[in-house]
């Protein structure tokens, strides 16, 4: 009798630990998916700021051909659904890369410059949350419990940054 109390009493204090240890695993991964979230939304508005000073810098003293391909590809970019906002991005920033930025008032070039430095930023910042959740997700635990729950799979976001 002595030792099924003991063996009861180590099998209980297994599943315990064990289930701590789960709980623990699971918090993380939630915070991960919060920390995530924030990424995609700093990345959401840095792109927004990047369109609006792209819309600007079309109203400034440009062409009128290449202005109407800037704001077309500005108004494209924004409003792309997220599965095809890779391509509208790169080709907002292949549009801005054939301006000329001497052209242009140097507050514009400025602030159009800072625009696409924030954007680079927070594409990094978005990918490494990503990667960190995706690599916490391809653990056994993580899969076999699946602590992920219905939390989509985070996917990169891949543009061509600018040269800055």
């Amino acid at each position: 009798m002595n030792w099924f109390v003991y063996l009861a009493a180590t099998v209980a204090a297994v599943v315990v630990l064990g289930g701590l240890f789960l709980l623990a695993t699971a918090n993380r991964l939630d915070r991960l998916h919060v920390r995530l979230d924030a990424g995609w939304a700093a990345l959401d508005a840095a792109l927004a700021r990047r369109a609006v000073v792209a819309r600007a810098v079309a109203a400034a003293a440009l062409d009128h051909d290449q202005a109407a391909c800037l704001h077309q590809a500005a108004d494209a970019a924004e409003k792309a659904p997220r599965q095809e906002r890779e391509a509208a991005e790169n080709e907002l920033t292949r549009v801005l890369t054939a301006i000329d930025r001497r052209a242009l008032p140097s507050r514009l070039a400025d602030e159009l410059a800072d625009a696409e430095q924030r954007v680079v930023i927070a594409r990094r910042v978005h990918n490494d949350a990503v990667r960190d959740t995706l690599t916490l997700r391809q653990r056994r635990k993580v899969r076999y419990f699946r602590l992920a729950g219905t939390a989509p799979r985070p996917e990169y976001f891949e543009i061509a940054e600018p040269d800055l």
